[in-house]
C-alpha cells in the first residue's frame, strides 16, 4: 500500500500549474501542427464555436481539410492545446474529429453512452478547461441514440436492464421524464435534445472551476445534436 508522503501529494493548484507549464512548452508547435489548415487558434469561446460550425459545414459538404494526420505528429508529442471539449456518445457512428473536421490535438473528447456528464466526466472537463485551455464545451447528442432509446423503453416497461446498465438509464431519466411531461410527438428526438441541454447546463453551473470560467467569459457550454444521416450538427 502506498504511503502518503509530502513529496507524493499533488495539490489541485500544483496539478494545474504543472499541466499549464507542459501545455505552454508545446503549445506553439502543437497549434501549428494541428490547426494549420483551419486558421489561427481561437481567442474566445465565440471563435471556438464558430470554428466547430465551419468544420461541420465542411464535413457535410465532403470538403474536409484535416486529412493528413501525419503532419505535426512529432510536434504533438511535445504537448497539446485543444480549443474545444466535446461530450460525445460512445456510439461508433459518432466521431467528433471527423464531424467537426478537426485534426489530432484540436478536440478534448469525453465519451460515454448517452453523452451525459457524471463525476468522472466533470473532472475531465475541468482538466480540459483549467489546464489545457479549451474555450467551449459541446454536449453532443445524436439521432437514433440507443442509450436514450433504452432509457425510454425501461421507463415505459417499468423494468431496469441487467448488469450495470441501470446506472446509465438513471443518468438519462431526467431528460426523458421532462419531455414525457410535454407530450412530445417524437419522444426519442425530444429526449435526445433535452439530455444534451440539461448536461450543457450542468457544465456551465459546475462549481467552482467551470462555473467560474463561464462567469469570467473564458468558457461557454452549448448543446447540439448530430444527425447521422446528413452529417449536420444542429446547435440548440
Amino acid at each position: 500500500m502506498c504511503q502518503d508522503h509530502p513529496e507524493h501529494t499533488i495539490s489541485r493548484r500544483g496539478l494545474f500549474a504543472g499541466g499549464l507549464a507542459m501545455t505552454v512548452a508545446g503549445a506553439a508547435a502543437a497549434t501549428q501542427a494541428t490547426g494549420q489548415s483551419a486558421g489561427p487558434a481561437p481567442t474566445s469561446p465565440e471563435e471556438a464555436l464558430q470554428r466547430l460550425m465551419d468544420g461541420n459545414a465542411r464535413y457535410v459538404a465532403n470538403e474536409a481539410i484535416n486529412t493528413d494526420h501525419s503532419v505535426g505528429r512529432n510536434a504533438r508529442a511535445e504537448g497539446q492545446q485543444p480549443f474545444a471539449a466535446i461530450v460525445s456518445c460512445a456510439d461508433s457512428r459518432v466521431a467528433p474529429e471527423l464531424i467537426f473536421d478537426q485534426g489530432p490535438g484540436d478536440l478534448f473528447v469525453v465519451r460515454v453512452a448517452g453523452n451525459f456528464i457524471n463525476e468522472d466526466g466533470l473532472a475531465s472537463l475541468e482538466f480540459g478547461a483549467a489546464v489545457l485551455g479549451v474555450q467551449v464545451i459541446v454536449v453532443l447528442g445524436h439521432t437514433s441514440c440507443g442509450a436514450v432509446s433504452a432509457t425510454i423503453q425501461s421507463i415505459q416497461d417499468k423494468e431496469l436492464p441487467p448488469g450495470h446498465l441501470p446506472s446509465l438509464v438513471n443518468a438519462l431519466r431526467p431528460a426523458v421524464y421532462d419531455v414525457m411531461a410535454t407530450g412530445a410527438d417524437n419522444l426519442l428526438e425530444a429526449a435526445t435534445a433535452k439530455n444534451a441541454v440539461l448536461n450543457a447546463e450542468m457544465a456551465s453551473k459546475a462549481e467552482p472551476i467551470l462555473a467560474g470560467m463561464h462567469e469570467e467569459g473564458k468558457l461557454s457550454s452549448v448543446a447540439a445534436v448530430y444527425d447521422i444521416a446528413t452529417g449536420k450538427v444542429e446547435f440548440l
